[in-house]
């Protein structure tokens, strides 16, 4: 996760995160990626079910799911083990996390424990009887998928009016005055939407958008092919931080971030330097302390059926189930080899990656693309897009 308004538009400073000893526990929300101790943030996949099929989801989710779910009293159970453990937030997906009927008790719990509850949803449930519910339950954040203007869509969605409805949705979460922001897919079916998409974030006043990287895992496996190359991606990258400074320019602050693909830092620092902006060696520190990809480390999966996973997308490889050990003892018992590999992987990583003069604020990227691609788990992140040239160790800054 790299934070463009953060690092490019100074709205973040070194001191801050260093203000509160970055301790995930001590860290608010915005500054979370820069904490030193790394504990994770856990996404949990509460259900498989979702009322909608999106061509890219990684959960592969089903109108309704066959496979038995951790029923209420398991889930409070892990949420126990989560807060004693330190996790500092819990994103509750899915499938369509709205779908389960006990999310509202599980979000309070995990509050009134002491951590943060954000939801990851489409958006097309939440009425605003939803709305306010979700705001009453004490949710930090609500995170709604668009993947481009309506047309784009609904065809990513599988659903005619799934636009309409998720749009209804964060106008209802703004109603209720829950914090509401968008997530965003990028590949070539859509780059041509990265425009649109800051036009909506300007129009209807809403605070935070993460543009994603596309990861190959599950249906987004099939769109491989539809993947931007690397020029398509610095051209998007440079969009999405033109259209940040503009908006900050213009005095409307708003948190932009990048996320799967920690290509992006370096290559942020590289424009700043270009440019002789005088935040460069600043964001070089802040760099330093996101540390790049955290896989295994600072972000983890639960699924819908208990299975530990090292992210959202790495479903094919789980390292125990909660319901036979919990999750702090799964998440730091190193003896399954590729658990105990990633709590510090810049040690194994391969080719041009093991030379890499950014390796340490990247952290070698994204293992399961490089694994999907190759077959090699620590090869190369395909979707690296910086030259040879700029990885080299003796190339000036």
């Amino acid at each position: 996760m790299i934070g463009i308004s953060k690092l490019y538009c100074g709205t973040v400073e070194p001191s801050d995160a260093l203000r509160y000893g970055r301790r995930s526990r001590d860290l608010p929300s915005h500054l979370l990626q820069f904490s030193q101790d790394k504990k994770p943030v856990v996404v949990w996949n509460v259900t498989r079910s979702c009322n909608l099929k999106c061509i890219h989801c990684y959960a592969q989710a089903v109108r309704r799911n066959p496979e038995p779910e951790l029923d209420t009293k398991q889930a409070i159970h892990v949420l126990d083990d989560l807060a004693a453990f330190g996790v500092p937030v819990v994103l509750f997906s899915g499938g369509e996390p709205l779908i389960r009927r006990d999310l509202d008790r599980l979000a309070r719990y995990a509050v009134e424990k002491g951590m943060r509850a954000v939801i990851s949803t489409n958006g097309t449930l939440i009425t605003r009887q939803r709305a306010k519910e979700l705001k009453d339950v004490g949710l930090s954040y609500v995170g709604v998928s668009l993947d481009g203007l309506e047309k784009v869509h609904d065809h990513f969605r599988g659903e005619a009016g799934a636009f309409k409805a998720a749009m209804a949705g964060i106008r209802n979460c703004q109603d209720e005055g829950l914090k509401v922001g968008l997530r965003f897919t990028m590949n070539r079916l859509n780059k041509d939407e990265v425009g649109g998409l800051f036009d909506i974030l300007e129009k209807e006043a809403i605070p935070r958008i993460c543009f994603y990287h596309l990861v190959y895992a599950g249906r987004g496996s099939e769109l491989i092919r539809e993947d931007l190359d690397h020029q398509e991606t610095r051209r998007v990258v440079d969009l999405i931080m033109d259209r940040t400074k503009d908006l900050n320019d213009r005095g409307m602050i708003k948190e932009v971030l990048t996320v799967d693909n920690h290509a992006d830092g370096p290559y942020l620092y590289m424009r700043m330097v270009k440019e002789n902006h005088p935040r460069a060696d600043e964001v070089m520190q802040l760099l330093q302390m996101n540390e790049g990809n955290s896989s295994g480390r600072g972000i983890g999966c639960i699924s819908w059926d208990g299975a530990v996973h090292a992210d959202q997308f790495w479903r094919h490889l789980s390292f125990g189930n909660v319901l036979e050990k919990p999750f702090s003892r799964i998440w730091t018992d190193l003896t399954h080899p590729i658990m105990a590999r990633l709590k510090d992987k810049k040690k194994y990583v391969g080719g041009r990656c093991a030379t890499c003069r950014w390796l340490d604020i990247c952290g070698g990227n994204f293992r399961v693309r490089a694994e999907a691609v190759t077959g090699d788990l620590w090869a190369p992140d395909p979707a690296c897009y910086l030259t040879d040239e700029e990885i080299r160790k003796s190339t000036p800054e």
